[in-house]
């Protein structure tokens, strides 16, 4: 089934408010895996949307480069407003 170019945008800028969403989210270890997940799961959808790729290949593969960033950091590396 083919998409068209406003469904994209859509659904692109509902999985960019959700990743953004989730941007502030994580404290600990697990958290921070979390919600990288999470944002690198909509960052893949997003690109693979884009481009015309497999959606879920995107999301998978986006998921986990995000949650392993976000299990690798530390608590004193991000720097959210303090």
């Amino acid at each position: 089934m083919k998409t068209s170019s406003s469904q994209r945008t859509k659904t692109f800028l509902l999985g960019l408010a959700l990743a953004l969403s989730l941007a502030a989210c994580g404290h600990g270890t697990g958290e921070r895996a979390l919600s990288g997940g999470g944002i690198g799961a909509g960052v893949g959808v997003a690109g693979t949307l884009l481009t015309g790729g497999c959606v879920a290949c995107g999301a998978v593969v986006g998921g986990a480069v995000g949650a392993a960033a976000g299990a690798l950091t530390s608590d004193q590396q991000i720097d959210l407003g303090k």
